[in-house]
């Protein structure tokens, strides 16, 4: 099984920007709450905080799911596989759970980092490898390139940017996709219908929001330094959205809020 997708992964903590103490204390509310996937980044600065405080957790490894990225600047064979190295030490684990290419090689041609991703993989470095902030036709065009399983496209996914044709490409090329900005940075918050749905369910527009996102077949990243924000995030096996519902979320895509724009992130590709 995909395991983006096993049922103790698909809820993701994201560490991003947290640092040091606070994000020790982050890791350990979300331990204690249940999260065992966890997802870092050479970019965040934070895989040596991150490794300590997983592993001040007394968490079994083996029932951990850790992510770090590659950053487009390690891209080059000469630096690509001793920066994931240098990432492993950090994180204190002889191999992540996944490891993804952060972005798109900003020179538009994927083919090279790609292919050190899969040699990372034969290396044994990582269990799985993945993409993340890769368009459509970068989704195809890495199937077409590796040969081993992309077990996923970490994206923006929230209900106020329409994603519907990265999700037809997931289905098409077998490369799920999870989210990132999840709940847009607070921006769904400013809309009352997530609150009013879940108010029906006993439940928050947060939660509402992020059970929308897994009923899209959608894995989760989430990140709070509040243990009950954290809790809540978690919480979202015990209902399940009706279909009218979900369409009235869906229908919220009209908005067109993206957060990560090019302004944000001059690398950012072209976004479909």
């Amino acid at each position: 099984m995909n395991i983006s997708f096993q049922k103790t992964h698909q809820r993701a903590f994201g560490t991003f920007p947290l640092k040091g103490e606070v994000l020790a204390q982050a890791i350990a509310a979300a331990v204690a709450v249940g999260y065992r996937a966890f997802d870092t980044a050479q970019m965040y600065g934070n895989e040596a905080d991150t490794g300590a405080a997983l592993k001040a957790t007394g968490v079994a490894r083996d029932q951990l799911c850790i992510t770090t990225k590659v950053q487009p600047e390690n891209f080059g064979a000469d630096r690509f596989l001793a920066s994931v190295e240098q990432s492993l030490k950090d994180l204190q684990l002889n191999q992540v759970d996944m490891l993804l290419l952060h972005w798109p090689a900003p020179d538009g041609d994927i083919t090279p980092s790609l292919r050190l991703l899969q040699q990372a993989y034969e290396r044994g470095l990582t269990r799985h490898i993945g993409i993340s902030n890769f368009t459509a036709a970068m989704m195809r065009q890495a199937r077409a390139v590796v040969d081993v399983p992309l077990v996923t496209n970490q994206v923006e996914f929230q209900p106020l940017l329409n994603q519907d044709l990265l999700l037809a490409t997931a289905v098409e090329t077998g490369i799920p996709l999870s989210s990132y900005c999840s709940v847009a940075r607070g921006e769904v918050f400013k809309y009352p219908l997530f609150g009013e749905i879940g108010a029906g369910y006993g439940k928050s527009a947060a939660q509402v929001v992020l059970r929308w996102i897994l009923q899209k077949g959608v894995a989760i990243n989430t990140m709070s330094t509040k243990p009950a924000n954290i809790a809540e995030n978690f919480n979202l096996m015990d209902f399940t959205l009706s279909s009218v519902d979900m369409a009235r979320i869906e229908a919220m895509k009209s908005v067109g809020y993206r957060v990560v724009t090019k302004a944000l992130v001059p690398i950012a590709p072209e976004w479909d």
